[in-house]
């Protein structure tokens, strides 16, 4: 067989190249085929879990190496009984209502992906993005690495999932209505209320003195207005940590940093100083205008003076480390 002419030779190669599209087509196809076997090993995932999780092999092949075309949200935590992480706990438990929201909502798709990294099983990924608290979430975008807005502020705005599903949606526009599952307490709580209450009515219906007794009736609004001072409805509204250990050194904080933001327990203490403070308002008080002996309203005026003293001092240095700077 005789050999091809050089000009021959050649437009057959470029022919051949041409068919076959050349080494960046080939590339491009390679590159293809791996986002393809990546995307179905999520969704495949998915549909078993609504939470991925992950350890490091999975997080550097489907997370951090590219390709990718799909955003992945990872809650960085450490769940295991011996890190004595409450908080990881709670969090995990909005995270999961969160996921379940997305994963059963007739809008999910595989553009957005939620995953979790356990100490435990995943050390090796914190120090590779060098953390040292959990709980915490990263958003990883579908290009490029994640910015500053794709951590999210914990701190400040609680893990509450309805606002971890604004901060998803200000990220990927992804919008995920959150759906809680049925929660009995609150309307067995009242029925148990109503109960006591007609159960009193009952008994007690040839004297209903008692609905119109001041005292009563000033102690039940005093507790409530303490309680709305101490911030329970910031609570309620954004659903902050009851407070917060550090998983290396095993410290636990309960006053945030911050005057923006702070901890459940944070208010249960403000609740307590509050209390004090009004304890011994109400006892100097009843030791200037009661008919007691002179020597009985001394004690209380003396113990009025020093509840005051003590819980408002306490108040202050509560103030101080949330509002650092400020000159009084």
């Amino acid at each position: 067989m005789a050999a091809l002419p050089v000009p021959l030779l050649a437009l057959a190669l470029l022919l051949l190249l041409a068919g076959c599209g050349g080494p960046g087509a080939a590339g491009q196809r390679r590159k293809e085929m791996v986002l393809s076997e990546k995307v179905n090993q999520l969704m495949e995932w998915a549909s078993k879990r609504s939470v991925i999780r992950m350890n490091g092999d999975k997080f550097r092949r489907l997370v951090k190496a590219p390709p990718r075309n799909y955003s992945v949200i990872v809650m960085f935590t450490a769940l295991q009984p011996h890190r004595q992480c409450v908080v990881c706990k709670q969090a995990d438990e909005e995270y999961q209502i969160l996921a379940n929201s997305w994963r059963y909502s007739s809008a999910f798709t595989n553009k957005i992906f939620f995953a979790m990294v356990d100490f435990d099983e995943g050390s090796d990924v914190f120090q590779m993005l060098n953390m040292n608290s959990a709980p915490t979430f990263i958003n990883f975008p579908a290009k490029g690495k994640p910015k500053r807005g794709d951590t999210y502020e914990l701190q400040v705005r609680g893990f509450a999932a309805e606002q971890l599903a604004r901060w998803v949606a200000d990220r990927t526009d992804v919008h995920i209505r959150v759906i809680r599952p049925p929660n009995y307490a609150g309307p067995l709580m009242l029925g148990l209320l109503l109960a006591v209450i007609g159960g009193l009515v009952y008994l007690r219906g040839s004297n209903l003195d008692f609905l119109y007794n001041k005292t009563g009736w000033a102690f039940a609004a005093l507790c409530f207005v303490l309680a709305m001072t101490s911030g329970q409805m910031w609570n309620h509204i954004r659903g902050p940590p009851y407070a917060h250990k550090n998983p290396h050194t095993g410290q636990v904080n309960y006053i945030h940093g911050s005057s923006q933001a702070q901890f459940v327990a944070e208010t249960h203490i403000v609740l307590l100083f509050n209390g004090g403070v009004t304890l011994g308002m109400v006892l100097l008080h009843e030791a200037a205008t009661s008919d007691m002996d002179v020597g009985k309203r001394k004690i209380m005026c003396i113990a009025g003076i020093g509840l005051v003293v003590l819980f408002f001092s306490w108040l202050l240095s509560v103030f101080r480390s949330k509002y650092h700077g400020y000159p009084y």
